[in-house]
């Protein structure tokens, strides 16, 4: 039986009576290679309140100056929270509608999602689950940022597989009866944000719709073996897996504390619909490098078909396709990167992870390498993929650009 209080209500802080363009910050790794937009950021946030006073960016992780910059973060939480600062929303929902660089308009709506019902190892059956593997050595450094944290933001993207569009769109529907909260242009480029506050009937309603979801998963996926999802995180699952990392440290040192209702038993995601059209999903190639081209493609004939999936391959100006087995997997990028794994794992090759079609061709005109050329994606096939064959290979796909990702904007107490 699927819990059915996984993603709720909850109470929301936002800054109130402050310059939103300067609070809302994009999230903490993105630009990890990029010092200037942080100094930019910085610069432009100045004295005045901002989430860059609460966060700190990945490129910043590991710098002499962490463990300082840690404690600053901290202490201005407190003081947030004991200066006039903050508004609280109690019991509610936020219901957001973010323009992206392409105009497309991409709904979601922000609660905190059970940390209990979600689980980020491989094999797990959770009702919450990572879409993608979790690299365990980039969780201490985030524990050491939340731990005493008494504030958290959230840039998590969570999605629902809700075809039939009942959650999510029934609010889109009516948004224009609820009170607007923010409406602004986020800095550095990153699009327009609006948001409105959902709350009282219209958040009951919304939990209804949710709970009929819910018991409708496991009916949904009823031909895969594996155990059904209801939520997937799209984005910032290594945040979200910080959070419940935190979570079982509280548990495990204080075993005989009633916890149920705990505020660190909960995140604050933004809920979105894999199904809404502005819901891009870009395939991401592969290029092997150093490598012997033909004996690759050779023992990969092992796991192909004449009516698999198909894959398309460069090798110097040389192209081809490859049908890969069905019978193997739901994902073409699964099959592949299995492969791709045990092959380099014998033989000598580099792997690096490509966006563009051009630019992997490009990089397969040089000797000694191979471009696969994945097709997209099909949004049906990422809840399937998960739930056939657990946690997908890394770099499987992309939900938008760097300056499409979350900014942190809302905020809940942790503790």
């Amino acid at each position: 039986m699927l819990p059915l209080n996984i993603f709720k209500s909850c109470d929301i802080l936002l800054p109130y009576n402050a310059d939103m363009q300067r609070w809302a910050v994009i999230a903490c790794d993105q630009f990890t290679s990029d010092a200037a937009y942080w100094q930019r950021v910085r610069a432009f946030a100045g004295d005045a309140p901002s989430a860059i006073h609460l966060i700190l960016p990945e490129a910043e992780l590991g710098s002499e100056g962490e463990a300082a910059a840690v404690a600053a973060i901290n202490e201005t939480m407190l003081s947030y929270l004991n200066g006039d600062i903050f508004a609280v929303y109690p019991n509610s929902y936020i219901y957001v509608e973010r323009t992206l660089q392409n105009g497309s308009v991409r709904p979601g709506l922000v609660g905190a999602v059970d940390l209990e019902a979600y689980d980020y190892r491989p094999g797990s059956e959770s009702a919450v689950r990572a879409t993608e593997k979790t690299v365990l050595e980039r969780i201490p450094p985030r524990q050491r940022v939340r731990r005493d944290a008494s504030i958290e933001l959230p840039h998590v993207l969570m999605l629902c597989d809700d075809d039939e569009k009942k959650l999510i769109e029934h609010i889109t529907a009516i948004r224009h009866t609820l009170p607007m909260l923010y409406d602004f242009d986020l800095m550095e480029g990153g699009g327009h944000i609006t948001g409105w506050l959902v709350s009282g009937n219209v958040a009951m309603d919304f939990d209804r719709r949710l709970e009929a979801y819910t018991a409708a998963v496991p009916g949904k996926y009823n031909d895969l073996a594996g155990a059904p999802v209801v939520l997937a995180v799209g984005d910032g699952n290594h945040s979200l897996a910080t959070a419940k990392s935190c979570y079982e440290e509280l548990k495990h040192a204080n075993p005989n504390l009633d916890l149920s209702d705990h505020p660190a038993r909960y995140a604050l995601v933004e809920l979105e619909n894999i199904h809404d059209v502005s819901q891009g999903f870009e395939p991401i190639h592969r290029i092997i490098t150093h490598t012997d081209a033909e004996k690759l493609l050779a023992d990969l004939q092992a796991i192909c078909t004449e009516d698999g999936f198909a894959v398309d391959f460069v090798v110097g100006l040389r192209k081809g396709t490859l049908h890969l087995d069905r019978s193997r997997g739901e994902l073409a990028v699964a099959m592949l990167q299995t492969f791709l794994d045990d092959w380099l794992a014998q033989n000598p090759g580099e792997i690096d992870y490509i966006h563009g079609d051009s630019e992997v061709c490009d990089l397969a005109r040089q000797e000694n390498a191979v471009g696969f050329l994945l097709p997209p994606m099909a949004k049906h096939e990422l809840f399937r993929g998960v739930i056939s064959g657990g946690v997908l290979p890394r770099k499987t796909f992309s939900m938008g650009h760097a300056r499409e990702k979350r900014y942190y904007l809302e905020g809940r107490k942790i503790k």
